[in-house]
């Protein structure tokens, strides 16, 4: 066993009594059903948050059945690390238990044998016991645990990339349940979307699991703290996937009647509180999960099943992103170096990327590639000279010590014949989708993304990504960073979907490359609306 543990109280956020009612109420955690013989795990129990309404829940059920509350030892199993929280949690649990009038001795033999002081992943790697995982797993970055610990998380298999240990929360809760066992979890909902998460996803839709409901829960208040992480509830059973539930919380459903909420979920019944859809098929193997709103997902559905996606053969797109060199300090500069000509680039940054064009700010990238490969710096003695007195920095880094013969190259090749194709920019950060075009003057950068094209007009194609159409997708599929910016990926642009440019009229693209040109969002969401065949976007 590794005993190393990360800070006390670390990634703690408690969950609000309303909720914790309701996701138990969604997982069937409820007195109606033989709670003494099922097991309920909770992975991270905190102070008790879950727990003192599974108690309550487990007390009812047992006194509708006359079942003696000595046959619980096993009916709840609750995981914590830190000792202080294992305390506050047997408390609250004995004075729980107190109140509901079981004799003080049996209260707190229960609470200390339903709560123990130990990971919930080192104790879960037995046989499936569960019926129930319920709870709030963790948010600690893996960077933030001891090398020890961190390196057993990553064993499992969906831990991937900078991945939150909340992913091998999940894996591990639904590795414990038995068939028909259910996992409801409160969580950050940024492994629906991001690289990270493809892991858990794919785990999740290949390995024999139901998403039965999700519920986006960004605006409401779900948590005892103010937290920075976007929500979501999650049902996951195991068993053959069938129709998803998917709904967005709304303000004003913290002090709704339960039963009501159960029953609008259940017949799919919108309010002002809940907006709520069923979906008769559900994502594949690794495939983001964007989950926003439900009438989101329905426009995206109907997108997706009538356009072609952004980067298509059909259509010769193309979308990449710009050079990564390892070391921007030596590869780009402003003060135009003493060194062959045919080694500079003039390079676009982000910050070069205004009104829908490519103001160049005058930086260049030195290039140590060719049409061929990367160049013999025999003969380039200037270039030599240049990058010698970098030498020792240039091999310290990963991509020259796999090959130390290398070491004067960048980590991408750069494609020369890149610099001169007309392209559409992006961003990979900003608070809007705006595209600039380049009319092949500049390479990118790697903060940059590119978009080429066989057959689009770029500026027609930039009008369609410019407006609320294009700009939709990415709120669906993109992680929103804070202060509210979006965070542009390949994987996420590759998402987008447009029409077939030979379906649309001489007057759409005009009006598209109109808006583009003059940088017209309004006039280029009108445009994109007829091209798309919609009269609107869900609000």
């Amino acid at each position: 066993m590794i005993h190393l543990l990360p800070p006390p109280d670390a990634g703690v956020v408690y969950t609000k009594p309303w909720m914790v009612a309701l996701i138990l109420d969604l997982a069937g955690y409820t007195a109606d059903r033989d709670l003494a013989h099922m097991v309920s795990v909770e992975p991270s129990a905190g102070d008790g948050a879950f727990l003192e309404e599974m108690v309550r829940r487990l007390v009812a059920s047992c006194r509708q059945r006359g079942i003696p509350l000595t046959e619980t030892g096993e009916a709840i199993r609750a995981f914590e690390i830190c000792s202080g929280a294992v305390h506050r949690a047997v408390a609250l649990v004995t004075r729980t238990l107190i109140e509901l009038r079981v004799p003080n001795s049996l209260a707190s033999s229960l609470a200390r044998s339903w709560i123990k002081e130990s990971d919930f992943l080192e104790a879960s790697l037995g046989f499936p016991v569960a019926d129930f995982v319920v709870g709030n797993p963790p948010y600690i970055r893996l960077e933030e645990i001891p090398p020890a610990k961190a390196a057993f998380y990553r064993s499992f298999t969906a831990m991937r990339g900078r991945a939150d240990i909340y992913i091998a929360f999940y894996q591990a809760a639904l590795q414990q349940l038995k068939p028909g066992g259910v996992c409801a979890f409160i969580c950050a909902d940024r492994w629906m979307l991001n690289d990270y998460g493809r892991g858990l996803r794919e785990f999740i839709t290949t390995q024999g699991y139901n998403v039965r409901i999700v519920i986006e829960a960004h605006n409401v208040a779900a948590f005892e703290s103010e937290v920075s992480a976007y929500p979501a509830v999650t049902v996951i059973a195991r068993e053959p996937q069938r129709s998803v539930i998917v709904a967005r919380a709304l303000p004003g459903i913290e002090i709704s009647a339960r039963s009501d909420l159960l029953d609008q979920i259940e017949k799919t019944r919108s309010t002002p509180v809940l907006r709520v859809a069923r979906f008769a098929d559900w994502f594949h193997e690794d495939e983001p999960w964007p989950c926003s709103s439900p009438e989101a997902l329905q426009m995206l559905k109907h997108l997706e099943a009538t356009c072609l996606p952004l980067e298509d053969r059909t259509t010769g797109t193309k979308i990449g992103i710009g050079v990564a060199t390892g070391a921007d300090d030596v590869f780009i500069t402003k003060r135009k170096p003493d060194i062959e000509p045919d080694r500079l680039l003039p390079l676009a940054l982000a910050a070069d990327l205004k009104h829908g064009r490519v103001k160049w700010s005058g930086h260049y990238l030195v290039n140590p590639w060719n049409e061929h490969g990367l160049v013999n710096l025999a003969d380039y003695p200037r270039l030599t000279a240049y990058l010698q007195p970098h030498q020792a920095l240039l091999s310290g880094r990963h991509t020259a010590k796999e090959r130390p013969q290398q070491w004067h190259k960048t980590i991408d090749r750069v494609t020369l014949a890149r610099a001169t194709q007309e392209k559409l920019y992006i961003a990979d950060i900003k608070d809007r989708l705006l595209p600039a075009i380049d009319r092949g003057e500049t390479y990118p950068q790697h903060n940059l993304y590119w978009i080429t094209s066989d057959k689009w007009d770029l500026r027609v194609l930039g009008g369609l990504l410019m407006s609320a159409v294009g700009e939709f997708f990415i709120h669906c599929y993109g992680v929103r960073m804070r202060g509210g910016f979006l965070r542009f990926q390949a994987q996420y642009l590759r998402r987008i979907r447009v029409p077939n440019p030979d379906h649309l009229s001489v007057e759409l693209k005009r009006d598209l490359r109109d808006a583009f040109e003059r940088q017209d969002v309004s006039l280029a969401t009108n445009a994109a609306f007829k091209a798309y065949g919609i009269s609107a976007l869900p609000g």
